[in-house]
Parts: C-alpha cells; sequence; structure tokens
C-alpha cells in the first residue's frame, strides 16, 4: 500500500505546465509584434506599389504599404485595417506619401512602423511621439 505522500502530484504538474504553455505564447507574442523604436525613426517619401490589407473577418490585423523610394521596395506597416477604415483613408497604387516612422527587424524581414503619413494635404497620425499606438485610444 502507497502512503499519499509516494503519489506523484498531479496538481503540481498541470501548474508547471500551464506555466511553460503561458511563458511560450508570450515569447512568440514578443517575436511577432516588433516595437517602435525612436532611435531608428526615419522620414521618407515614395509612390505606392501596392495596399496589402487583412482578409475578410480579421480587420483588427493590420493594413500595409509598399512603396517604391528610388530602387528600394519599403515594406509599412500602418495599423489596423478597422481604425484605417474609421479615419476615411485609402491609399491607391501611384500615389505620393510621406512617411516617419522606425526602422525595424520582423525576422529577417525589414520593415517601417509607420508614425505619421501624409498624402497630399492629408496627415494620418497612427503613433504618438514616442512610437505608441493611437489606435488603441479609439474605441
Amino acid at each position: 500500500m502507497r502512503s499519499s505522500n509516494s503519489r506523484p502530484n498531479y496538481f503540481w504538474l498541470k501548474i508547471c505546465a500551464a506555466c511553460a504553455v503561458c511563458f511560450s505564447a508570450a515569447l512568440c507574442a514578443g517575436q511577432a509584434s516588433p516595437k517602435y523604436d525612436t532611435s531608428t525613426e526615419t522620414k521618407l517619401k515614395g509612390t505606392v506599389q501596392e495596399l496589402k490589407l487583412p482578409v475578410k473577418g480579421k480587420e483588427k490585423d493590420a493594413a500595409h504599404l509598399t512603396i517604391k523610394n528610388g530602387e528600394d521596395v519599403i515594406d509599412i506597416y500602418l495599423c489596423p485595417k478597422a481604425f484605417m477604415d474609421d479615419m476615411g483613408v485609402t491609399f491607391a497604387k501611384g500615389d505620393e506619401i510621406a512617411f516617419t516612422g522606425s526602422k525595424v527587424k520582423d525576422g529577417e524581414a525589414n520593415m517601417i512602423l509607420a508614425r505619421e503619413v501624409v498624402k497630399g494635404s492629408d496627415t494620418l497620425v497612427l503613433r504618438d511621439d514616442k512610437g505608441n499606438p493611437v489606435w488603441s485610444w479609439h474605441k
């Protein structure tokens, strides 16, 4: 007959497993979204090549612009599509834009997290001067 002290404690095993899953998810989430870095902020101009929108039902996912700046093609992370829709903003191939943003790496890819985009006389502010998203303020 086994004493109660010799049985494995499955409660603690379950707690440790849950902690491992949460820690892994936090690491993955941290890798999935690059952070705005004011030290890499730059201002550029370019011509819109493509607006990449998330699929229907994923309007909270980010919209991206691909622009051409000279010979360079740059991927610009904008904001959730839902925020663009709320602001009434659209971009089309051939639009001339100027933007301010932070140069970051997403895995091996280089991209820019846009803080401000200017198209004609319209300015779309996406982040504050510290790089914090303004769409999180918008409900």
